[in-house]
């Protein structure tokens, strides 16, 4: 008897974990892709975190000068000591005159100077600045940025 052809198939030999050649590939993009979206989120977080920080130090050296500019009051009979004032216009106008001269409108996008900003009390300086933020990278998600608000006080004293 001859033998026969082509009746029986041959099994041929694979290597264990041939089958899944390919998806080892798959799994090594999915970890880059949430690697580079960490990277992202990170990135845009500092920055909106850094520019925080910057316009708060803007509204301390704002609320400071604000709280030099008082005017003197009555001198109080018991003490002999004159009081100082301040009006919220004062603080205001000279919140804005600080921002123009250290160029704080060219450094911050849509900056500007919010309502509350003035003196509750008349001795407390009160700036509150809000700009705009555009984080890297995630800009074109969010194109006229994200808003920031920073808030400052400065009492002003005289003393001897």
């Amino acid at each position: 008897m001859a033998p026969r052809t082509g009746s029986r198939k041959q099994a041929t030999y694979q290597p264990e974990g041939a089958r899944e050649a390919g998806q080892l590939m798959v799994l090594i993009i999915g970890y880059v892709l949430i690697a580079l979206l960490i990277v992202t989120v990170v990135a845009a977080a500092s920055s909106v975190y850094l520019e925080h920080k910057k316009l708060l130090s803007l509204a301390d050296g704002a609320s400071i000068a604000a709280a030099d500019s008082f005017t003197l009051g009555q001198i109080d009979g018991s003490s002999g000591t004159p009081t100082a004032i301040l009006s919220g216009p004062r603080v205001r106008g000279t919140t804005l005159d600080y921002l123009s001269r250290h160029g704080a409108f060219a450094r911050f996008s849509s900056l500007a100077v919010a309502p509350a900003t003035g003196s509750p009390d008349g001795a407390t300086a009160v700036v509150v600045l809000s700009a705009a933020v555009h984080p890297p990278i995630v800009n074109f998600l969010v194109p006229d940025g994200i808003r920031i608000e920073a808030t400052s006080t400065a009492r002003s004293r005289l003393t001897r």
